[in-house]
């Protein structure tokens, strides 16, 4: 990759996700850098990345990145916690000069810090459960931490079709969380995929008011602000911040869907359609 230009400040931040479960994470950025433009592509045609091997995951990743380097970005964040654990490495080597920022690591120091009793759980898709990275990146943090996961692959095509309450979502995620909770007993509970988040309501309901969930959204925004301040890339003050969207597949569809993830009833006014 080139060297970024000179008024790289000005470029917007690029965040991908396999599909609108990242927006999440953009919804974090636009309330904690409001003078921030942001990019945003979801690799719907793609979905789901969790259940892909590591090596089909990087080079998903390494594509879908470099539509928004192409674009011009200043920063890229990788919005999916299974590009996250399998495919920063290949992200930093194919882009060396752009700063590359995921979530499970913000997500892993959030639950270290939540946590009272040293027990943490995960759910998160079949990749990133199976890479073992948040146990990893846990442990990496506090040592004497248990650390216990489950795979939930069910969850995200719920999302995308917009199924985030009700009898069979209930009944799915008791069949993922009964298990999990009876054996571990933990006080944190990590929603280890961006996609899980609008599942919070139902969660809420089977874990009980004991257990804190504990996304990465909040905790990402925060390393992207401190990236950008220690870069010298933060946007000029006062600058109104614009949030663009693309899509590999069905447009209207991701416009739908992603009215539940960014919340406050916002619905992407266009999408753009984008061939990797």
């Amino acid at each position: 990759m080139d060297v970024l230009p000179a008024h790289r400040h000005r470029l917007p931040i690029g965040v991908f996700d396999s599909g609108v479960g990242g927006l999440t994470v953009l919804r974090a950025l636009r309330q904690r850098l409001p003078a921030e433009d942001l990019l945003y592509l979801g690799d719907m045609a793609r979905l789901p990345y969790g259940t892909k091997s590591p090596q089909t995951v990087a080079r998903y990743a390494c594509q879908a990145a470099g539509v928004l380097v192409g674009r011009g970005i200043k920063l890229l964040v990788v919005a999916c916690n299974t590009a996250s654990a399998l495919a920063l490495e290949a992200l930093r080597a194919h882009f060396p000069e752009l700063p590359v920022i995921g979530v499970l690591e913000p997500g892993a120091a959030a639950a270290c810090a939540a946590t009272r009793s040293g027990r943490i759980a995960v759910i998160a898709t079949e990749g990133t459960v199976r890479g073992g990275a948040y146990v990893r990146a846990i442990r990496a943090l506090r040592p004497e931490t248990e650390v216990s996961a489950a795979a939930c692959p069910l969850f995200v095509p719920l999302a995308e079709e917009g199924w985030h309450s009700g009898p069979v979502v209930e009944s799915v995620a008791r069949h993922y969380l009964t298990p999990l909770l009876e054996n571990a007993a933990p006080d944190v509970l990590v929603l280890g995929c961006t996609h899980f988040p609008v599942f919070g309501d139902t969660l809420r309901l089977l874990v009980g008011q004991d257990i804190e969930l504990v996304d990465s959204a909040t905790t990402t925004a925060d390393a992207v602000a401190e990236a950008l301040s220690h870069g010298g890339l933060a946007a000029p003050t006062g600058h109104v911040g614009e949030s663009r969207y693309m899509t590999t597949d069905a447009p209207e569809r991701f416009a739908r869907v992603a009215a539940a993830f960014l919340g406050n009833g916002q619905t992407p006014t266009h999408v753009e359609l984008v061939d990797l």
